[in-house]
């Protein structure tokens, strides 16, 4: 999370990394289980840290996106099928859980950023969200990488990144002119 976070940084939004495991004070995912466990304490987890960002000076409230990874992009993607302060979603490696199908009642632009060969989620995650977003007439992009599993490194990280840059500059700064290279 360090590197995209020091990109977007650099480039002058404001950053805040969520540490959503602390409420409920899980060190790491050890089934399904788990997951539906704290999935509605780790979204209330989500919404108390966007209404912070929101209140803070440095941060412009009706320009929020999120950025999720794996698990963080299921929490993400949920969240903004709800909260209407996130105006843009770029998800790692993710998906929209299939729940969330009966609570959504809108969506943003997201950026898809998945590994073909993911064993952890799916590259089927990633096609089943661009379908709701192509039936919900949702801006997204997307992006699959050959060959790349769950997590990225290298020059598809580096790829994941910049895309990630031009995406949300597009989409929360109105920087249409943003180029992010293939």
């Amino acid at each position: 999370m360090a590197d995209p976070a020091s990109l977007l940084a650099d480039h002058g939004f404001a950053v805040y990394v969520l540490h959503y495991f602390d409420r409920t004070g899980t060190t790491e995912i050890e089934g399904l289980q788990t997951i539906v466990r704290h999935f509605p304490v780790w979204m209330k987890t989500l919404w108390d840290a966007v209404s912070f960002v929101a209140r803070q000076p440095q941060v412009d409230p009706n320009r929020i996106g999120l950025l999720g990874f794996s698990l963080g992009a299921y929490l993400a993607l949920s969240a903004a099928a709800i909260d209407s302060r996130i105006q843009a979603v770029v998800e790692f490696f993710g998906g929209m859980p299939k729940e969330m199908k009966f609570f959504t009642r809108r969506l943003c632009p997201v950026l898809i950023l998945h590994g073909e060969q993911d064993k952890t989620v799916p590259v089927q995650e990633a096609y089943h969200l661009q379908q709701l977003l192509e039936k919900k007439q949702i801006a997204y992009e997307i992006k699959i990488y050959p060959g790349a599993g769950h997590g990225f490194t290298g020059e598809i990280w580096r790829d994941a990144g910049l895309r990630t840059l031009a995406f949300l500059t597009k989409y929360l700064t109105g920087d249409k002119h943003m180029k992010t290279g293939a």
